[in-house]
């Protein structure tokens, strides 16, 4: 596979990204509260848990977006590590030069065919000649199937097939680290095992590091080297997909079994049936 960059020099930390004693919360709701996790050099990690847990919230930490109130955003770098968020900007879009981003639904520029999507990257952060372009956009639209879709315009193509150009678009660059922002949402099955096959194939052959935000329990067990279970502003469970899916953590076990009522209750918050009826239902 065809490398931008070397990584001989690579440091040989375990880990590429590590949260430490992390506090995030937008106004006054808390979503993150003394969170520390790490995430290991050339495996997939999964972020999951209930919508609002802060998965994708820490994916935009790691890429520098927003900052955190408290804590530390590591990064692994050939001089140690550096907070992400104490860089500066040349800094930062040095570090998100090295980060791939695969947004939920794919966010493709619609006026951009699939091979100028792809293209777009190499062109804003390089200074390749056209014909090399032309060779690493191919290379990776091959990479997820679609080299013979490289004329179309993002509106002739699936959302399967805009998921993976998206992709494609996301290791345009090589990148060390890819983050998924649910990558399976609205697909098909067909389309969904073929997104997630593509998830560890290209960890695996390109010696990535992955991190994965999903709602879907059965491809992402499958796929994931660790899982993170992230609840309330902290880490409900983490470790192997078995550890976690055997956890005898409450909101753990309605979380892997779906489980309408539990920690996570089905009922907002709110006066009682007797309150809200004057007694004419029973709770």
């Amino acid at each position: 596979m065809f490398r931008l960059f070397s990584l001989m020099d690579q440091p040989a930390s375990e880990f590429l990204v590590e949260l430490r004693n992390l506090t995030f919360g937008y106004g006054e709701r808390a979503v993150l509260d003394g969170v520390t996790l790490t995430i290991p050099r050339g495996k997939v990690t999964a972020l999951m848990g209930a919508s609002g847990g802060g998965k994708t919230t820490v994916l935009r930490l790691i890429g520098g977006q927003i900052q955190a109130a408290q804590g530390e955003v590591l990064l692994s770098t050939e001089a140690g590590t550096a907070d992400v968020g104490k860089m500066n900007a040349a800094s930062l879009y040095a570090a998100r030069r090295r980060m791939g981003m695969l947004f939920q639904f794919g966010a493709l520029f619609t006026d951009l065919s699939v091979f100028d999507n792809v293209a777009f990257p190499l062109r804003e952060h390089t200074d390749l000649p056209e014909a090399l372009i032309r060779d690493i956009v191919l290379m990776k639209l091959n990479a997820v199937g679609l080299r013979g879709a490289r004329d179309l315009m993002p509106s002739e193509v699936s959302g399967g097939m805009a998921r993976r150009v998206a992709l494609a678009r996301a290791i345009a660059l090589d990148p060390e680290l890819v983050m998924y922002d649910e990558p399976f949402a609205g697909l098909d099955p067909i389309s969904l095992g073929t997104a997630a096959r593509l998830i560890r194939q290209l960890n695996d052959t390109m010696g990535l590091t992955s991190i994965v935000v999903s709602h879907d329990l059965e491809e992402t067990f499958h796929i994931a080297d660790k899982v993170i279970i992230l609840a309330n502003g902290k880490i409900a469970a983490q470790g192997a997909p078995d550890e976690v899916r055997h956890s005898d953590d409450p909101l753990v076990r309605q979380f892997v079994n779906a489980e309408p009522d539990g920690p996570v209750r089905f009922h907002y918050p709110g006066p009682t049936v007797a309150e809200d009826f004057g007694g004419g239902l029973a709770p």
